[in-house]
């Protein structure tokens, strides 16, 4: 299957919206609360990165990053998701490439670091390791992983911005 990554565009809005409700048509809202995350993390310029998986003129894939604050302090802290691959050309590489995509970004930014929330047989492929000392309330600890970049892991309450309470 051949894709390109690149950056969201304007014009991308839309059907990012489309393959983030598809992406998450079996979850108990269908989608719409990852969809409405995304759009306002867009709202409140908290995207740090926003790429799209391109197939022709296709959007097929969408991963947002934002930044996410932790009670030891820590600075330059980012969470990954919703990451989003349309059903149809799911298991082909397309969450992979964006994963590995913005995880270079974040890096080549500067970043100290990365945490997701998710299935961690599929994480860890990528180095997300759930860390004790690092929370994310009311989520079991190996389901919340992290990933540093300069080798020092924070330890505290991770918060992702308001709009994952959107």
């Amino acid at each position: 299957m051949e894709f390109v990554i690149r950056p969201e565009k304007q014009a991308d809005i839309a059907a990012i919206a489309v393959v983030t409700r598809a992406a998450f048509d079996k979850t108990p809202n269908q989608g719409v609360d990852e969809e409405r995350i995304v759009s306002e993390l867009r709202k409140t310029g908290q995207l740090s990165i926003s790429l799209v998986a391109e197939q022709g003129n296709d959007v097929i894939g969408h991963v947002a990053v934002s930044p996410v604050s932790i009670s030891d302090g820590a600075a330059n802290w980012y969470g990954l998701g919703p990451i989003s691959v349309s059903p149809t050309c799911q298991r082909q590489g397309v969450g992979s490439a964006l994963m590995k995509e913005a995880l270079r970004l974040l890096q080549e930014q500067g970043a100290s670091g990365c945490v997701v929330l998710g299935d961690p047989a599929y994480y860890s492929r990528f180095g997300f390791r759930p860390e004790t000392g690092l929370t994310l309330p009311g989520v079991p600890a190996k389901y919340f992983q992290a990933i540093s970049f300069e080798g020092r892991i924070p330890k505290g309450k991770v918060t992702y911005h308001q709009s994952f309470g959107a």
